[in-house]
Order: structure tokens, then sequence, then C-alpha cells
């Protein structure tokens, strides 16, 4: 069985083209995609938990 895979913060600030101080602000609001600290104090997000952000964050064109 695969492990799910976890992406570092930088990742997913490339992946939605957004500034670490913008997705900090938008976390705060409570609207950032679901992030997981582990005890080292790094920062990882599930790509399951950014597609389901993304999907839920979709408009359609």
């Amino acid at each position: 069985m695969s492990r799910p895979e976890k992406l570092k913060l930088a990742e997913v600030l490339t992946e939605i083209k957004m500034s670490r101080a913008a997705f900090y602000r938008m976390r705060a609001r409570g609207k950032a995609p679901k992030l997981i600290k582990l005890p080292n104090g790094q920062i990882r997000c599930r790509r399951s938990d950014l597609d389901a952000w993304w999907a839920e964050h979709e408009t359609a064109a």
C-alpha cells in the first residue's frame, strides 16, 4: 500500500502561485488547505487535501 504524498509548504505555494504571506493571511481566515505540522516544526500538506481544496474553490469558466 502506498503512502499518501505529503507536499512541503514551498511546493504548495508554487502550485497555487501564492506568496507565503498571502497564504498565511488566507490560513488565518480559515480558507487555506489543511496543513500538518510535523514534530520537528515543518509544515506539510497531503496531496488529497490540496486536491480537495482546489475542487472546493474551482469556479466554472
